[in-house]
C-alpha cells in the first residue's frame, strides 16, 4: 500500500511540474514580439514616435523594442537593420522607410516568413503591407497652405522649402494648390537639405534674390526654424509655417514669435502602430489606412502641447 502511495505521490509531483512548466512556456510564448524600425534615432520627432510605441509596449504587455540608425543617411544603414531584425524573427514589424524602393526586397522576406509589416509616417508602394499609420500629407500641406494664406493677401509671393523625401513632396504640392487657389503666388520651391541630409540655410539666398517674399512654408519644423532664424536676424516679420510640431517650434508660438503651425501626431503613430500590429498578430482585421491626424498649434494651445512633449521626451 505504501509503495502505491509513493508512486502516486511521484506521479502527482511530475504532473504538477509539467503543468507549471507548460504554463510558463505558454505565457512566455504568448508575449508578442514586435520590433519598430524608424528612420533615425537622434531627433525629437522620432523620439516622440518611439515614446508612443514604448507606452503601447507597456500597456499591452508586449516584448517590443525600437531601433533606428543615428541618421537617415546613408539609407543602407536602415536596410542593414531590417535584415538583422529579420534574423530575430519578430511576430510583427513596424517600419518607417527612408527609401521605400530600397526596402521592398527585404520586406518581401518578411512576407515569406509570415511577419506582418505595418508602415508608420511614410509608406512604400507595396501591396503586401498590413497597414499604414500616419499623416495624410497632401491634406497636411493643404491645411498649411490655407493657414499661411490666412496671414497674407492675394497677390503676395511665398516660397516653399521641402526635400526629396516623398512625404515632403506631397506636403509642398498640397500647400501650393491651397495657396494658388486664393491668388497667392508661389515664387520659389527650394530644397532645405544638403547631400548629407543636413538642414541647409536657403532663406538667405531666397531673400537676396526675391526681397518681395511675404510668407514661407517649410515641409518640416527643422527647415522652418532655420528659415525663421534668418528672417529674425534680418529684422523682418515674415510668417513661417512648418510641420511636425517639435518643441522648439511650439516654444516660438507660445512666446509669440510665430503665430501658428501644423503639428503631426507622431506619438499616436507609435502607439497606434503597436496596437494594430498586435491585432495583426492575433488575426484580427486591421484597417488598411489609419490617419493619425494633425493639429493646428496656436498661442491658445501651445502651452498644453509643450507640456505634453516635454513630459514624454524627458525619459528619452
Amino acid at each position: 500500500m505504501r509503495k502505491r502511495w509513493i508512486i502516486l505521490l511521484v506521479c502527482t509531483i511530475f504532473f504538477i511540474a509539467a503543468v507549471i512548466g507548460g504554463t510558463f512556456k505558454f505565457s512566455k510564448k504568448e508575449k508578442p514580439k514586435i520590433v519598430v524600425v524608424l528612420k533615425e534615432s537622434n531627433t525629437q520627432y522620432w523620439k516622440t514616435v518611439e515614446a508612443g510605441a514604448e507606452k503601447a509596449f507597456d500597456d499591452f504587455d508586449i516584448g517590443g523594442k525600437v531601433v533606428a540608425p543615428e541618421s537617415v543617411y546613408p539609407v543602407v544603414n536602415q536596410i542593414n537593420i531590417l535584415k538583422q531584425v529579420l534574423k530575430e524573427k519578430p511576430e510583427a514589424l513596424i517600419f518607417a522607410p527612408s527609401q521605400p524602393s530600397m526596402a521592398i526586397p527585404v520586406l518581401k522576406e518578411y512576407k515569406k516568413n509570415h511577419i506582418p509589416v505595418l508602415f508608420v509616417d511614410s509608406e512604400a508602394d507595396w501591396d503586401d503591407q498590413t497597414a499604414f499609420i500616419g499623416t495624410d500629407n497632401p491634406m497636411l500641406g493643404k491645411q498649411a497652405g490655407e493657414l499661411l494664406a490666412s496671414m497674407l493677401q492675394p497677390g503676395n509671393e511665398v516660397v516653399l522649402i521641402g526635400g526629396v523625401d516623398p512625404v515632403y513632396t506631397e506636403r509642398i504640392e498640397g500647400a501650393k494648390g491651397a495657396l494658388e487657389a486664393v491668388g497667392i503666388k508661389v515664387s520659389e520651391k527650394q530644397l532645405g537639405y544638403d547631400e548629407a541630409g543636413k538642414v541647409k540655410s536657403v532663406m538667405e539666398n531666397i531673400l537676396q534674390h526675391n526681397p518681395e517674399v511675404k510668407g514661407v512654408f517649410a515641409a518640416n519644423d527643422l527647415m522652418a526654424l532655420d528659415a525663421l532664424k534668418v528672417i529674425k536676424d534680418k529684422g523682418l516679420k515674415i510668417p513661417v509655417v512648418g510641420a511636425d510640431g517639435i518643441i522648439d517650434m511650439v516654444k516660438n508660438i507660445k512666446t509669440g514669435t510665430l503665430t501658428s503651425t501644423i503639428a503631426q501626431n507622431p506619438y499616436d503613430m507609435g502607439y497606434v502602430g503597436v496596437e494594430n500590429a498586435l491585432k495583426a498578430i492575433k488575426g484580427t482585421k486591421v484597417q488598411k489606412r489609419i490617419d493619425s491626424g494633425v493639429d493646428i498649434i496656436t498661442k491658445d494651445n501651445a502651452g498644453e502641447k509643450l507640456d505634453f512633449l516635454e513630459k514624454i521626451l524627458v525619459r528619452k
